[in-house]
């Protein structure tokens, strides 16, 4: 045999070879990360998080991305595909795809980044000593809805009625809204519900906002929301209508309020988990992590816009003014 022969004989052998024999690619541990709409603020800090636990995408791990676009009810499957592949770990960013991901397996290790309390929902027993296959990050964000609602009161004390939209599709929206209702009687408001899962509902709600003369507008906390954060703030804008958001973008968008926790902050750390579990440790041994910054951002623009004063002590507590 001579050279030209032998190599092709060895170029033919290699070809049939799996690809983990031929490099380091494949051997990677695989993280699947499960999201609801599509690329959301936290994976930039999620990223960073894993990297601070000593993996960078593409050289020590790989990440493969599942979206499902806004449709929630395309999570179930997505997830069920993401058990039936080669998987270390699952991401989760939302409380939808964690139940989702929750329902699919009960080994695979799964952290979550979520906006409800995990144990109500049943992924873990408790926050100190989750147990089982999951653990991660979690905000209570339902509790912070009355804090908003105080807000958007004081920022227009003669508002009677407040439109309040939710995703409808969200687990935890009827338990949010419910959570409203006593604070919105402490403050003699009438509340209206505007549900919204597409962009079509978005424009129907906008239209009884205008319709009832809805005063001002609480925009609920969900990942669909949040992809249209520029949108949200611009039709409000057109609509002439003040609105309190749930992430500072919203504000930087155009938003006159927004109030809640720093979301970057919490997916840095549910990387950081990924990360401690990919070098061996187990979910089980890792407390669920709740946030301990919150952030208000007040958009003055937005405010002169709308023809709104903002009283000194809301600009005192504030931790951004955009002018």
């Amino acid at each position: 045999m001579n050279r030209r022969e032998f190599a092709r004989l060895i170029a033919g052998a290699a070809a049939g070879w799996p690809l983990g024999a031929s490099g380091q690619q494949s051997e990677l541990p695989v993280v699947r990360y499960l999201g609801p709409t599509s690329e959301g603020r936290g994976l930039p800090a999620f990223r960073r998080g894993l990297s601070e636990a000593g993996f960078v995408e593409g050289r020590n791990v790989a990440i493969e991305y599942r979206w499902a676009q806004g449709e929630y009810d395309r999570l179930p499957a997505l997830a069920a595909d993401l058990v039936a592949r080669q998987v270390t770990v699952i991401f989760s960013s939302s409380i939808t795809s964690t139940l989702a991901a929750k329902a699919s397996t009960s080994t695979i290790p799964i952290v979550f980044d979520v906006g409800v309390d995990p144990v109500a929902f049943g992924l873990v027993t408790s926050l100190s000593h989750p147990s089982g296959n999951l653990t991660g990050v979690a905000f209570l964000l339902g509790e912070l809805w009355p804090k908003r609602l105080q807000l958007l009161h004081e920022l227009v004390p003669k508002a009677g009625t407040i439109g309040v939209m939710v995703n409808p599709a969200n687990s935890n929206s009827d338990a949010n809204t419910r959570n409203l209702e006593p604070a919105a009687k402490a403050l003699g408001l009438q509340l209206e519900v505007l549900p919204a899962s597409t962009d079509p509902d978005i424009d129907a709600a906008f239209a009884t906002i205008q319709r009832r003369r809805v005063d001002a507008l609480l925009v609920g906390d969900d990942p669909f929301f949040n992809s249209r954060s520029s949108q949200l703030p611009a039709m409000a804008a057109a609509h002439h209508v003040p609105s309190i958001y749930f992430a500072g973008e919203f504000a930087a968008f155009g938003g006159l309020i927004s109030y809640g926790p720093r979301f970057t902050a919490m997916a840095r750390i549910a990387g950081e988990y990924t990360g401690r579990i990919l070098k061996g440790e187990k979910p089980a041994d890792l407390p669920v992590q709740q946030p301990t910054e919150f952030e208000l951002v007040v958009n003055l623009k937005a405010a002169n816009a709308l023809g709104l004063t903002i009283p000194p002590a809301i600009l005192a507590r504030a931790d951004e003014v955009i002018e």
